[in-house]
């Protein structure tokens, strides 16, 4: 049985805690124990979230766990002695040691992350890249991995870890079973942005949400300013003048953004060939995919890909 060890502290994120319905679930699917899961604090007993509300916990003491997951926070508290001591020992110990979130500054501050890559939560990368610079900071990761440490980005993130973990435990078949139950995308690749193109265009008005989330449905449609203003029921000029004010950038270029995200999504999953996913993602052609990868990311779909292999 392998045992997960989540290490909490007084005024942890309670959203973390999710990766324990993760491993339940990949109990189900097996019909049998594989993981077992223990809630840790130094003290033991009940520990409060930053909710106010307690949750019970036995005290990390002299066991010893397959893989240790440390919760973040939301205020970046201070690490005790005890904790920092108990994740150096943890490094000899265990064969994973994880964070979630801001539980990165943790592992940092016990040394663990020196001249390692390693993710945070995006508000918090500057803070993170000041306090620790020999850190290899990836601060636009859903999740890395170097070696037998793990780290996620903020909240939710930590979800694709954990269905991580289960993938490299159990196997890609077991970690999409238990995504599938989760209702959650199947685990977001660890290179994938933290950002969403749609969030980031922060449209205002229901209008622009509205066109905005067809183009994203219709990727292979021309998606031409007059389908986008009969979407949102307003004439082209119009259109155009209420995009651009609520969210400074044309239509095409708040289009061609969406388009670079669904490829770079394809491209992490290895599925497809370059001419397919340029096809898929109403590029129309690799060369003008290319062209759009290098405004956006300065290589282009290829090096990408490359890259991608590499880390994997």
């Amino acid at each position: 049985m392998v045992s997960i060890g989540i290490l909490l502290f007084p005024g942890f994120q309670m959203l973390s805690l999710g990766t324990s319905t993760v491993f339940e679930f990949a109990n189900f699917e097996l019909d049998q124990p594989f993981y077992r899961v223990d809630l840790l604090s130094e003290h033991g007993g009940p520990i409060k979230s930053s909710m106010g509300f307690a949750i019970d916990t036995v005290p990390f003491g002299q066991q010893h766990y397959d893989t240790l997951l440390v919760v973040g926070d939301n205020e970046l508290l201070k690490a005790t002695p005890g904790m920092l001591t108990y994740l150096q020992q943890a490094m000899f110990t265990s064969r994973r040691v994880t964070s979630a979130c801001t539980g990165s500054f943790y592992l940092a501050a016990a040394g663990l992350l020196e001249g390692r890559k390693a993710t945070t939560h995006w508000y918090h990368a500057h803070t993170f890249r000041q306090a620790y610079p020999n850190v290899r900071l990836e601060e636009d990761r859903i999740f890395t991995v170097d070696g037998p440490l793990w780290t996620s980005a903020g909240l939710t993130a930590a979800l694709d870890l954990a269905l991580a973990l289960v993938e490299h435990d159990l196997g890609v078949e077991v970690a999409r079973a238990v995504a599938r139950k989760l209702v959650v995308y199947h685990r977001r690749a660890g290179g994938q942005s933290q950002f969403s193109a749609l969030l980031e265009i922060a449209p205002k008005s229901d209008r622009v949400q509205t066109a905005l989330v067809y183009a994203r449905q219709h990727l292979q449609a021309d998606l031409s300013v007059e389908q986008l203003a009969e979407v949102a029921h307003l004439s082209p000029r119009q259109f155009s003048r209420l995009f651009r004010a609520e969210t400074g950038q044309s239509p095409a270029k708040a289009i061609e953004r969406l388009r670079i995200e669904a490829a770079r999504l394809l491209l992490e999953s290895g599925d497809h060939s370059i001419d397919i996913i340029a096809r898929e993602t109403g590029f129309g052609d690799p060369e003008r995919m290319r062209r759009a990868f290098l405004r956006a990311f300065g290589q282009p779909p290829q090096m990408m890909r490359r890259a991608l292999q590499l880390q994997a």
